[in-house]
């Protein structure tokens, strides 16, 4: 198996967890962080392990440039859903 087909193959796996784990997670994650909600400590750890997840994952994307603007989507729903939480930490603490 080249590395290409190794790529191929990996990518469709994670791309079938994404739809049925991270992104059903992601929305449920920023439906509470946008109705003023803290996260509690699981959901900061599974925010946190999505985070290494899309690090570990970096060379792969670089390799597979077509899929570049899908994982900068990914990234920046999970930076939307930090951003929402530390305002809503700031907001608690005031």
């Amino acid at each position: 198996m080249n590395e290409t087909d190794k790529d191929k193959g990996i990518i469709l796996a994670l791309m079938e967890r994404f739809n049925t784990q991270r992104l059903p997670l992601a929305q449920a994650l920023k439906t509470k962080v946008d109705s003023g909600e803290l996260l509690d400590e699981s959901e900061h750890q599974q925010l946190y392990q999505v985070e290494e997840d899309l690090n570990k994952v970096r060379a792969l994307i670089e390799r597979n440039p077509e899929y570049k603007d899908l994982a900068a989507k990914i990234l920046n729903l999970w930076a939307e859903i930090t951003y929402k939480e530390i305002e809503n930490q700031k907001k608690q603490n005031n």
